[in-house]
């Protein structure tokens, strides 16, 4: 009985393990709560991360970043499972930015300019 409980609740905790550490793709359109969208991809030697600027919209629908839109606006490396720094065009200049794949349909984008202002968005596969 008891081996069979630990046998149980050893496959219960296999099921529920989170997605930190697993080997995601984060090839794919991606889509914000307001429906921005990017497209992105591995790219350079596989481990280099891009991202082109689909649409925009909500308030960073401006006509200086609408400028952006077809472009490729993000570049990173990897720096750790599902995670990429680099840079991102916005608002008529760049910030750094980090990538992260937080699950199989999510990603969480995280902008900075001067490393004190920073901003994230969670966007989903589409």
């Amino acid at each position: 009985m008891m081996k069979s409980f630990v046998a149980a609740a050893a496959l219960a905790a296999a099921l529920v393990v989170p997605a930190f550490g697993q080997d995601l793709n984060p090839n794919g359109t991606w889509v914000d709560q307001w429906g921005t969208s990017f497209t992105f991809e591995l790219c350079g030697d596989g481990t280099q991360l891009c991202g082109t600027l689909n649409d925009i919209q909500g308030d960073s629908r401006t006509e200086e970043n609408l400028a952006f839109v077809g472009q490729e606006v993000v570049q990173g490396n990897l720096v750790g499972p599902n995670k990429w720094e680099g840079a991102i065009a916005l608002n008529g200049g760049n910030a750094t930015a980090t990538v992260e794949q937080t699950g199989p349909d999510t990603i969480k984008i995280t902008g900075c300019q001067a490393a004190i202002f920073c901003s994230s968005i969670d966007y989903q596969r589409s």
